[in-house]
């Protein structure tokens, strides 16, 4: 299967899970309304692609044995669930970035922002609510499945989603603001605020594929390189990019006095170091042979939104 046929299945598995996740859910109602509102809109589906890709290239090659197609479907079908996880957590995020007490934006990938529609309040809630689904969806998973590599897949994601992760770069990026950074502190903002979750996504899927030891901590070093790369490029395109192919304002971070890695470090530097940060990330992904993931990389490189 080529990459786009791959990125496209997996689209359409991740989106036909969260859609049976909340069917049948209706109350209260405003709730699971503001829920699906923003779960089911049509994003990138980024995060939990990388840890179904993740997953699939750390499951050991065929070697001839009979059950390795009955290993590779369960750990497969097990990845699902922990992929749509991470999924609600970064929609969560988004939620409440959205709130007018951190970013105040008007609209996300093109229409208003849940607050905009369901009011501060439900929209607070309706983030809370995602958060504690992923969790309850990854221990439900590891009930089913009873398999022992959801348990550290599942606390990858945990650390990733807390204090030591996005919540933790968040808080620094809402306390400096107004204040210029040195290197070591934008550095942190992006490694727990943006990066964390993609190296979280990658890990976990790799983890429950069957990596471990120094080739998960490759997986790991790869995603790491994405992660900074996204967060770069979503600096560069708030200052170049357009309304159109973001689908939200541009030049937020200007307006809220916010430390990016162009306002520190200039234009210039903020593609070169991009770029660094994109071949390092193939190279690894090459080394491992996850093919997927290599092509995935190389696709995100060129990004416009």
């Amino acid at each position: 299967m080529d990459y786009v046929k791959a990125r496209n299945s997996y689209v359409s598995k991740i989106d036909g899970r969260l859609a049976s996740i909340l069917d049948g859910k209706s109350h209260p109602p405003a709730i699971y309304e503001s829920i699906a509102y923003s779960l089911l809109s049509k994003g990138k589906r980024l995060r939990p692609v990388l840890l179904l890709g993740a997953c699939e290239a750390a499951i050991p090659p065929d070697t001839g044995d009979a059950s390795h197609e009955v290993v590779k479907a369960f750990r497969l079908a097990c990845s699902l669930d922990f992929a749509c996880a991470v999924e609600m957590i970064h929609t969560y995020s988004l939620i409440h970035d959205d709130l007018p007490i951190l970013d105040n934006d008007d609209l996300r990938r093109g229409v208003p922002t849940n607050h905009k529609v369901y009011g501060d309040a439900v929209a607070l809630l309706a983030g809370d609510a995602l958060l504690n689904m992923s969790y309850e969806l990854m221990i439900d998973n590891s009930i089913k499945y009873q398999y022992l590599r959801c348990l550290p897949a599942m606390a990858e994601v945990a650390r990733a989603a807390g204090i030591n992760g996005m919540i933790g770069g968040q808080v620094m990026d809402v306390y400096t603001e107004g204040t210029r950074v040195d290197e070591a502190t934008l550095h942190y903002i992006h490694e727990n605020k943006t990066a964390a979750l993609i190296r979280a996504s990658v890990a976990a899927g790799a983890i429950i594929g069957g990596a471990e030891g120094a080739g998960l901590e490759k997986y790991r070093l790869a995603a790491s390189n994405m992660g900074l790369a996204f967060q770069i490029m979503d600096d560069i395109l708030d200052v170049t990019g357009s309304e159109a192919d973001l689908g939200k304002p541009i030049g937020s971070d200007a307006r809220n006095a916010k430390n990016t890695y162009v306002s520190i470090f200039g234009l210039e530097r903020a593609k070169r170091d991009y770029f660094n940060l994109w071949d390092n990330c193939i190279v690894q992904f090459d080394e491992l042979g996850a093919r997927f993931l290599t092509n995935l990389a190389k696709d995100l490189r060129d990004r416009v939104n």
